[in-house]
């Protein structure tokens, strides 16, 4: 992760590293030519497993020694950007918040890999016909937009996200586990859904 560096005199952070000496770093800034010196926090290599849905790997994450992590905090890997969603300390103890060099073991999700969703639309006789979509993450649904999955083509009527649900609005791929709704006919879908078919290696 490439550090920024902010002026203490003009809070400019058009700034230079014009020596660097182990953690001790010389800097000036570029619009009022102050000159100072920091010390970089120490990293650790911290064990972190990445899920990509029902795949995990073992990576590990270069994090300050010192300093706090917490249950939702984002994290960078040589490969990959993840969100930390467990955190395990020694005796196998899991806890939402901790210091960095009392972390035995993080887990987290890969926020690089597209999202899985859950679509389930309501048939007639009380029939549901689920599927489980893959979508870029940063791509928005919206209730009342009509899509196609699996030879249906359905309009979303409710969409459930991580903390609540939906019947009007829209909201991204990324907080969204659910889309709802009953199929219709005569209506063009704005977009068709991939089915998700378990984990595809990243090209």
């Amino acid at each position: 992760m490439e550090e920024i560096f902010v002026c203490p005199e003009c809070g400019s952070e058009n700034v230079d590293v014009i020596r660097e000496r182990g953690r001790e770093l010389t800097l000036r800034c570029n619009e009022c030519n102050n000159v100072w010196h920091v010390t970089l926090p120490k990293l650790v290599k911290v064990p972190l497993v990445v899920s990509k849905h029902e795949v995990s790997f073992k990576t590990f994450a270069e994090l300050p020694e010192g300093e706090e992590i917490s249950v939702g905090d984002v994290v960078e890997t040589e490969e990959d950007e993840v969100r930390i969603t467990g955190i395990e300390l020694e005796e196998n103890r899991r806890v939402n918040r901790a210091r960095v060099g009392e972390v035995k073991t993080l887990w987290g999700e890969s926020l690089t890999y597209p999202k899985v969703i859950k679509v389930s639309i309501y048939l007639p006789k009380g029939m549901t016909q689920s599927f489980r979509v893959m979508v870029p993450r940063d791509e928005e649904f919206a209730v009342g937009e009509v899509v196609e999955v699996g030879g249906y083509t359905f309009k979303i009527e409710k969409i459930k996200t991580e903390g609540k649900m939906l019947q009007h609005g829209k909201a991204r791929a990324e907080e969204i586990m659910a889309l709802m709704g009953h199929p219709i006919t005569g209506a063009k879908a704005r977009r068709s859904l991939k089915l998700y078919r378990g984990y595809e290696e990243e090209s």
